[in-house]
């Protein structure tokens, strides 16, 4: 049975039954430590990787694994970074670890104490990774860890989410669905997920077992910059890949500024720096509209909307990111002018249309509000507050 140190978070429980299976397939040894190495990680994906440092220090335990257990354990050393497999003297013997070279490691230290999220997310990550055992090579997952990163997150706030029960059944103890089995057929930058489920029927008792695929994505965030003073709203149009595979002949869409959310970063932190890079906006005060699924029957994509404040005066151009083939178009327009665009049927985009509407029934008491006076931007994931609204191209 080979020895492996598993440092910092692989070593607890709840990781080693993701990774190896509720199954005891390996047996622990004594909690221990390693010198010479730090453990890495990277704030915006899923990689804990060990890497050589003179002076360092990580503490971790040491696992007797079966040779099937330890094959795991080397594939998802693998996806989360950890590419190359050495010897290593720890306070209790030899044992074998992933350390990489430092110029392949995440850059960032591991934090003493990472927070409940974060921990969370890489739980998830390590478990739909290891999803593709068996059926991928261990080299390719790295790859798609970025990927799983997204999803990872959206599961871990998932499974947090308190949104309230007014009018619908409460459904959320663990009996009332009874998860019979989940495949990943397809993983890349989007994923798709295969459920067969049984779940609680209205009248009593469950349902014959069901399967439903579901397009996964991430969470994400709209935002809709609004200029109180000159009652102006901008809007940005790009090509869209689903309206060109449904065969409509104007897959240019119009759409509030949006992006995914990134691990360690808040709904409110994604709505600024998503401004500054697709509307060269430095945001002022913003004002979340809602939470929502954008299509429960086939997606598990769930979108925070925000509109926030900016001064719009000389707002326009193409902006993007190079790096993401972004292409975008700015439009700005009077609240008037985009409301009659909705009803004349040409905004066709779910998350636009809420956000718009929205502000059509809310125009005057957002004016109202934010004519009394700047404050001091806030904190990003501190909540609603106050700023002076930015100008195009700040930040």
């Amino acid at each position: 049975m080979p020895d492996f140190f598993l440092p910092g978070p692989f070593a607890e429980d709840d990781f080693l039954a993701t990774i190896v299976g509720p199954e005891a397939a390996v047996r622990r040894g004594p909690r221990t430590s390693v010198v010479g190495l730090a453990l890495r990680t990277d704030p915006h994906g899923p990689a804990a990787a060990l890497v050589d440092a003179a002076g360092g220090r990580v503490d971790g335990a040491l696992f007797h694994a079966t040779e099937f257990a330890a094959a795991r354990l080397r594939f998802a050393l693998t996806a989360f970074g950890g590419a190359t497999f050495r010897r290593v003297e720890t306070g209790a013997g030899p044992a074998e670890a992933a350390v990489v070279r430092d110029g392949e490691a995440p850059a960032a230290a591991w934090p003493a104490s990472p927070d409940p999220e974060w921990r969370a997310h890489l739980l998830e990550a390590a478990a739909e990774a290891m999803a593709h055992f068996g059926r991928r090579p261990a080299a390719e997952m790295p790859a798609l860890m970025h990927g799983i990163g997204f999803r990872a997150l959206a599961r871990a706030r998932g499974r947090a989410d308190r949104t309230p029960v007014l009018l619908r059944r409460d459904l959320s103890t663990a009996a009332d669905v009874e998860e019979l089995g989940v495949a990943y057929p397809y993983a890349r930058y989007f994923g798709v997920e295969e459920h067969r489920l049984r779940h609680r029927r209205f009248g009593g008792g469950m349902s014959a077992p069901v399967e439903r695929a579901v397009f996964t994505s991430g969470d994400a965030v709209t935002v809709l910059p609004f200029d109180p003073a000159r009652r102006l709203v901008l809007m940005i149009e790009q090509f869209r890949p689903g309206p060109y595979a449904r065969r409509d002949p104007r897959p240019w869409s119009l759409e509030a500024v949006a992006g995914r959310c990134d691990p360690g970063e808040g709904p409110e932190a994604t709505a600024r720096r998503e401004a500054v890079e697709e509307a060269g906006l430095t945001l002022g005060r913003v004002r979340r509209i809602a939470s929502y699924y954008t299509s429960p029957g086939t997606m598990a994509e769930h979108i925070t909307a925000y509109v926030g404040e900016a001064s719009l005066d000389g707002a326009g151009g193409i902006h993007g990111l190079a790096t993401e083939d972004e292409d975008i178009r700015v439009i700005v327009a009077t609240v008037a002018e985009a409301l009659a665009v909705v009803e004349a049927g040409e905004v066709n985009n779910g998350p636009l249309l809420v956000s718009l509407l929205w502000l059509g029934a809310n125009e005057d008491r957002l004016v109202a509000e934010w004519s009394r006076g700047p404050a001091d931007v806030p904190d990003p994931d501190a909540g609603d507050g106050g700023a002076a609204p930015g100008r195009p191209g700040a930040g």
